[in-house]
């Protein structure tokens, strides 16, 4: 085997395997540039899984099914919203409940549908010209839909944060809240669409996986996706451009440990070629912060609950 005949699958696999990572990544850095935390993004993830699932076995449209998903992971989100942005909780607190919540209650959902195959998944389609491009046409032009969705998604999010007013009202949302409130702009509901927005975005990662990548459903089958996809957000810097690359980074670590297993490497463990993804996590990470010093390019007012009578 050549070494390209190696790279290109490998790379594929990272493209695919980096997406569903990527929508939530995505999601979550839309939260935090609110200046809102939110950690239940593994239970939005399975949420949207399940209730995707179920509807796309219920109408033979995955379509309805991705909807369905975004709905469940946007009414998780405005949980999420009410209890930090309106009551004024602790963010990491309700976070971790909302993960317990989504873990059980997509369990207790899904019981009925383990086993059960969709009618009609999400299929790769190449696209046209694109995907007979050698070597790049293979690697990010012969996905399904979602995949060149989420290019998209990750230009149109950078161009908004950046070169829109909006977007700069985001980033300011999450940096001085105060100075947004007596410009005459509603912080509270600002900050309550972001939030919607990310949990929407979390629920399609969680709907690629059940409908395009593993077209299934199984108990907890993100896997500790929607944790990495908190931890990208911190490494690509609150960044979409450098999220891709994180999320097909990451994607690509779980794809090499597998192509290592069908390749018969039995002497390592196959417990550690799992593990392999979440051991990068925690290694990049402190690789960035040791790298930055500890000075990262956090919102300055993520995680803080804003009142307008302490401004």
């Amino acid at each position: 085997m050549s070494i390209q005949e190696f790279m290109i699958p490998l790379l594929a696999a990272a493209v695919i395997a980096g997406t569903p990572i990527l929508f939530a990544a995505l999601g979550e850095l839309i939260t935090e540039r609110a200046g809102i935390i939110n950690l239940g993004v593994e239970g939005i993830m399975l949420m949207g899984a399940v209730t995707g699932f179920m509807a796309a076995v219920t109408t033979s449209n995955p379509w309805i099914g991705l909807l369905a998903a975004m709905f469940a992971g946007g009414a998780l989100a405005l949980v999420h919203a009410f209890l930090t942005i309106t009551l004024r909780a602790n963010q990491v607190v309700t976070g971790l409940a909302l993960t317990i919540f989504g873990t059980g209650f997509s369990g207790y959902l899904g019981k009925a549908y383990v086993g059960i195959p969709v009618p009609k998944a999400f299929v790769p389609t190449p696209l046209g010209p694109l995907a007979d491009i050698p070597f790049i046409g293979p690697i990010f032009f012969q996905h399904d839909v979602l995949v060149y969705i989420s290019y998209v998604l990750v230009f149109v999010i950078w161009y908004f944060l950046q070169h829109t007013s909006p977007g700069l009202n985001l980033r300011a949302l999450g940096e001085n809240p105060a100075a947004m409130d007596a410009l005459g702009i509603n912080v509270f509901r600002l900050r309550y669409i972001y939030v919607v927005i990310g949990g929407m975005l979390g629920g399609v990662g969680g709907a690629y996986l059940s409908l395009a990548y593993a077209p299934s459903w199984l108990e907890n089958m993100t896997a500790g996706r929607g944790w990495i996809a908190v931890a990208l957000v911190i490494f690509a810097l609150w960044n979409p451009w450098r999220a891709i690359m994180g999320a097909y980074l990451f994607g690509g670590i779980d794809a090499l440990g597998f192509r290592l297993q069908v390749l018969g490497l039995h002497s390592v463990s196959p417990f550690f070629l799992k593990m392999l993804p979440y051991l990068f996590t925690v290694l990049i990470l402190v690789l960035v912060v040791a790298l930055k010093k500890g000075r990262l390019a956090t919102p300055g007012a993520l995680g803080l609950p804003y009142d307008r009578e302490e401004r």
